[in-house]
C-alpha cells in the first residue's frame, strides 16, 4: 500500500488533507507542519501520524504532497526527492526557473514522479475544451478574487499562473511577445496584473488576475472561427455560441441590428479537480501513467509567468 503524507497544513494543505482520505488504493499515513497544536489536532481528526520534524515525517511515507509556502518549495521538494520520495508539489514549482529545472533533473536522476499542482488541468470543463477548441484566435482569461493569505509571491505566481498554463496548452504555438502591467495594493508584490501574450501562429491571449476584488470570478473565453466558447472554472460549465447570423433591418424608418445565434450548453461530468489531481499522481507512481503535462510544460508555464513579472517590475523602475 502506497503511503502518502501531506507537508504543510495551511490553506492549500488542508484541502489536500480533506480529500486524501477519499482516495482509494493508498494509505494516508501522516501530516507534517511546524504548528505543534495543529498537527496534534489534525492527526487525531484523521487518525494519522503527526510530525513537526520534516526528516522524521519523510521516513514515514513513500510519497509526499508539499503545500508549504513557495519560498520553501525547493528545500522541501529536493529533500524529499533525495530521500527517494515521489513528490506532488503545489504550484508554482519554485520562485525561479533555475531551481525548478534543478528539481526536474533531480527527479529524473532518481526515477521519481515530480508532479506540479496545477489543479485547473484536472477541471472537467478544461478537459472538455480539447474536444471543442480548434484554431482559436483570441483567448481571454480572468481570475479575480478577494484578499489572499499568500504574501510571499505576487498575483502572477499565485493566481495568474493557472491561466497561463491553460492558455499555453490551447494556443498550440510558441509565444513571441509579451506585454504586462501590474500594481501593488497591500503586499510588496503585484496584487493586480494584466498580460497580453502574442503567439507565433497569430493567437492573442489577454490574461487578467486580481486578489483585491470583492467578487470571486474565474472565467475563460475563446473566440475561434464560427464559435465563441465561455468556461466558468468554478461551476465547470461551458457555453458555446455558434454560427452567429447578423444583418440589418429597417423598421419604422429606424435601422436595427439583429444577431441570431445557436447557444449550446456542453454537458460536463463534474468531479473534484483536486481529487483527480491526487489520483493522477498516484497512477503515475503505481501504474507508470504518463503525466497529463510533462516537465517541459511545467517549465514553459513558469518561464512565461516569470517573464510577465519581469515586465511588470521593470515598468515600476522606469
Amino acid at each position: 500500500m502506497l503511503k502518502i503524507g501531506v507537508a504543510g497544513a495551511g490553506h492549500m494543505g488542508r484541502y489536500h488533507i480533506n480529500i486524501l482520505p477519499t482516495v482509494s488504493g493508498i494509505e494516508f499515513s501522516s501530516i507534517c507542519d511546524i504548528d505543534q497544536d495543529l498537527v496534534k489536532n489534525l492527526s487525531r481528526e484523521y487518525n494519522v501520524r503527526g510530525y513537526t520534524e520534516y526528516d522524521k515525517f519523510l521516513s514515514s511515507v513513500d510519497a509526499v504532497i508539499i503545500a508549504v509556502p513557495t519560498f520553501l518549495h525547493y528545500r522541501f521538494a529536493s529533500k524529499a526527492l533525495e530521500s527517494g520520495k515521489h513528490v506532488l508539489l503545489e504550484k508554482p514549482m519554485t520562485k525561479t526557473v533555475y531551481f525548478a529545472e534543478k528539481l526536474i533533473k533531480l527527479a529524473d536522476s532518481k526515477n521519481l514522479v515530480l508532479q506540479v499542482g496545477h489543479v485547473e488541468r484536472f477541471n472537467a470543463a478544461v478537459q472538455e475544451l480539447k474536444n471543442i477548441v480548434d484554431r482559436p484566435f483570441l483567448i481571454q482569461a480572468q481570475r479575480m478574487g478577494p484578499k489572499s493569505r499568500i504574501k510571499d509571491i505576487g498575483v502572477v505566481l499565485d493566481l495568474m499562473i493557472h491561466d497561463i498554463d491553460i492558455v499555453l496548452s490551447l494556443a498550440g504555438s510558441k509565444p513571441v511577445s509579451i506585454s504586462a502591467y501590474g500594481r501593488k495594493i497591500y503586499t510588496g508584490f503585484e496584487d493586480i496584473a494584466s498580460a497580453t501574450i502574442y503567439f507565433e501562429n497569430g493567437v492573442i491571449a489577454i490574461i487578467t488576475a486580481s486578489r483585491v476584488s470583492a467578487n470571486k470570478s474565474r472565467t475563460l473565453s475563446i473566440s475561434q472561427e464560427g464559435s465563441y466558447i465561455h468556461l466558468d472554472y468554478a461551476t465547470q460549465d461551458i457555453t458555446v455560441i455558434r454560427q452567429p447570423l447578423t444583418d440589418y433591418v429597417v423598421l419604422k424608418e429606424e435601422l436595427k441590428y439583429r444577431q441570431e445565434s445557436l447557444v449550446e450548453h456542453v454537458a460536463v461530468y463534474k468531479e473534484n479537480a483536486l481529487k483527480l489531481e491526487q489520483i493522477h499522481f498516484i497512477e503515475c507512481i503505481k501504474d507508470g501513467k504518463e503525466p497529463i503535462r510533462d516537465a517541459d510544460a511545467d517549465i514553459s508555464t513558469l518561464k512565461i509567468a516569470k517573464e510577465i513579472t519581469d515586465k511588470i517590475y521593470s515598468g515600476w523602475k522606469r
